[in-house]
């Protein structure tokens, strides 16, 4: 395929789409409706102008520094990786996400569960921190931002909306759970092999508590302590911090390394430098399925996390170029020793909490780290390893949104099967498995919920004037003996046709002869709903009567109308209102019936001087026509 014509054909799509969402009052303009697309900072540079938005922006990305700082450390250590990489992952993603994603607030960078979701592709084919491993992770990051950023030019960011939230609730809290197992090695100093699943992490735990190095425990428990103490108390002061400052402090009073407690890996003092991600035939192969999964993972995430911070700003979020900031930010970051972000729910929050404007925070949040570490990186081999194993278990915690999961186990028997299923997964299989698993029951059940429209039986109400019609499930109404009225609520696609070409057979077993649909509820019929209207209609014509049709929305008759099947139906069987519909209905119903028929149900048989007469009075409640 010619790339040049391929992507002057996307580009000429981008335009109309954008065209067509603008007004008619406003004159469209390149730079200004279609640029910012493609570089979404200029929609905001502007605002930088202003002395108070740059000073709130530097302020917020001086905390953010502050707190990603030893998360960076912390999820480095979850993703099997040098503390190092986390650090320049919390460089170089934000940056590149904040200038090529539309949420103003939100903040990517390293995240737990993709850190675990990382570790666990990765471990079972490298030894975790080796250079092996290392050029595996940077492969695996190119790999799954590549996949992103396909996905954000074919415009797919709408249907991200399909999957559940309840899939990442139930993913996160099993992630939570992951988390705090593969960090009691650290915790309690017992040598656990680390490539041992859930079970037999749990199973060597128990079976050498005999073996747990106590100072180690000592020093994770109190870590754990200040910082819980601290949050609670004083929420906006640098917790992690600070448990981390009086752990490592505890730690040197107990001996250090005399004591057997061990310490971090020295950071190198310099900023990410350019390199080559592992590309190889190999890596690609082993890797391709677990990229699929961490892109879609990051990607609900993300979108997840820019939608939380947009119910609270009011800004719109644009899900296709939060796709394409979040892919090219792995991308970009893959040759800069990053492995996979996403968007960070607790960092963004900050974020938007401490006063930002613009994405420029997260650009300063990024920078003050880089001068952080050329300043100080030499002293982080003083951290103890228990002290970051306690953090990462209240990271582990905060994981749980227990609120969310108590509104699910509330909400429907159908999202606590997902919450159910996916949260096992996640402990019991592949990580990469499990998020596949979400995704499907999450698309399952929307198919099971778009396959079977909904189809009401609907009737006049002889307590209104001319028609005004009920369901018969809610208010029991006479019915009329030749005409059957049906309203369908849903689209007439391929997945729907058999439940309802089912329900329409019980139907067509009644006595009578003709059909009218209330189509206004459909909003898409595609070839496969087209033809069973026409083999619909056939079907009534042969049993004497005829198939009616009103309201049926413009959209939805373009392949009706192109597939010559409005011709097939009939043309005079559509109508645009119930006031045309049934005075031509009724002039084709058998009079005979009519004259021996005590229902009178509609106005035009109740006024039929043909016909004996009726109770106006009774049959229209005290109500005269208009």
């Amino acid at each position: 395929m010619n790339v040049g014509r391929y992507l002057k054909s996307w580009l000429q799509r981008v335009v109309e789409e954008v065209k067509s969402t603008l007004p008619d009052d406003i004159h469209f303009d390149f730079r200004t409706h279609v640029l910012p697309l493609f570089f979404p900072f200029l929609s905001w540079k502007d605002k930088l102008k202003d002395r108070a938005t740059l000073r709130a922006d530097l302020q917020a990305g001086l905390i953010g520094a502050v707190v990603v700082l030893p998360q960076g450390i912390a999820f480095a250590m979850i993703a099997g990786l040098p503390p190092a990489y986390g650090l320049y992952t919390a460089m170089i993603t934000p940056i590149v996400a904040a200038l090529l994603g539309s949420s103003w607030h939100s903040v990517s960078g390293p995240t737990a569960p993709i850190s675990l979701v990382v570790f666990a592709a990765v471990s079972k084919l490298a030894v975790d921190g080796s250079p092996e491993y290392i050029d595996k992770v940077l492969m695996l990051t190119f790999m799954a931002g590549a996949i992103q950023v396909a996905l954000g030019l074919g415009r797919m960011g709408r249907y991200v909306s399909f999957v559940s939230h309840t899939v990442i609730v139930g993913f996160t809290a099993g992630a939570a759970v992951l988390t705090v197992t593969n960090q009691m090695k650290g915790v309690l100093g017992i040598d656990i092999s680390a490539r041992a699943n859930f079970l037999n992490t749990w199973g060597q735990i128990f079976g050498h508590l005999d073996q747990i190095v106590w100072p180690v425990l000592a020093v994770s428990a109190f870590t754990l302590l200040v910082t819980v103490l601290v949050h609670r108390s004083f929420p906006r002061w640098p917790h992690l911090m600070i448990g981390l400052a009086f752990g490592t402090g505890l730690a040197w009073l107990m001996g250090g390394p005399a004591a057997g407690i061990p310490f971090t890996d020295a950071i190198p003092r310099q900023l990410p430098s350019l390199s080559l991600p592992g590309i190889s035939a190999d890596n690609f192969h082993s890797l391709l399925g677990d990229a699929f999964a961490l892109a879609l993972l990051g990607l609900m995430q993300t979108v997840a996390v820019g939608r939380a911070i947009a119910v609270q700003s009011g800004q719109q979020l644009d899900s296709n170029q939060e796709f394409l900031g979040q892919g090219m930010s792995n991308v970009v970051g893959s040759f800069f020793s990053c492995y996979a972000g996403s968007g960070s729910l607790t960092r963004s929050a900050l974020n938007y909490q401490a006063g930002a404007r613009t994405p420029m925070s997260a650009i300063f949040a990024a920078l003050v780290l880089m001068l952080i570490v050329l300043l100080f990186a030499p002293y982080a081999q003083y951290l103890p390893v228990a002290a970051l194993s306690g953090i990462i278990l209240l990271i582990g915690w905060n994981l749980l949104d227990l609120k969310h999961i108590r509104e699910i186990r509330k909400a429907s028997k159908q999202d606590n099967l997902i919450l159910g299923v996916v949260f096992f997964s996640t402990l019991f299989a592949e990580l990469k498995v499990a998020v596949f698993i979400g995704i499907l029951l999450s698309l399952y059940f929307f198919l099971k919920r778009t396959s079977a429209p909904n189809i009401a039986v609907m009737a006049p109400d002889s307590g209104h004037y001319r028609h005004q019609f009920v369901n018969l499930l809610r208010k029991e109404v006479p019915q009329c003996p030749q005409l059957k009225i049906i309203r369908i609520d849903g689209h007439l696609y391929f997945g729907a046709i058999d439940h309802i070409a089912a329900v329409l057979r019980e139907i067509r077993k009644g006595p009578e002869a003709h059909l009218l649909i209330f189509a206004n509820g459909i909003n898409y019929v595609d070839l496969d709903g087209a033809e069973w209207l026409a083999r619909e209609a056939a079907a009534w014509r042969k049993k004497g009567g005829g198939l009616y049709i009103i309201r049926l929305k413009i959209i939805a008759q373009d392949v009706m109308e192109s597939g010559g099947f409005m011709d097939e139906i009939g043309r005079e069987n559509f109508f645009s209102s119930k006031t045309d519909a049934f005075p031509a209905i009724y002039q084709k119903l058998n009079r005979d019936i009519c004259r021996n028929c005590p229902r009178r149900v509609f106005f035009e048989c109740a006024e039929d001087p043909s016909l004996p007469a009726v109770d106006r009075g009774s049959r229209f409640s005290g109500q005269s026509p208009a």
